[in-house]
């Protein structure tokens, strides 16, 4: 019995793929049909490039996304910080002018 050797796709290939999906308006079976690929593998894809598998992120997409989350949380410190600040110094000048 022979065995079936399995295609690998380069991420460029995939990619340009997911592209003709996307951007150019070809269903995946029209994609796929004119690429030779599975449809299903060409909708598997584009949920990996958009980061949605089953509610999971890609690594590199998880990677940016905790550091975007990381960023923000510091700035809602910040943002907070200043924020006390403007009200202790609102609350100062009420009492110095009233």
């Amino acid at each position: 019995m022979k065995k079936r050797k399995r295609k690998n796709y380069t991420q460029e290939f995939k990619d340009e793929a997911v592209k003709l999906i996307t951007e150019q308006g070809y269903s995946f079976a029209e994609a796929g049909r004119n690429l030779g690929v599975n449809p299903n593998l060409l909708s598997r894809w584009k949920r990996d490039l958009e980061g949605d598998s089953n509610g999971y992120l890609s690594p590199a997409i998880a990677v940016s996304v905790q550091a975007e989350l990381k960023r923000l949380r510091k700035e809602n410190k910040q943002l907070k910080m200043e924020r006390e600040i403007l009200k202790k110094a609102a609350a100062f000048f009420a009492k110095e002018s009233g």
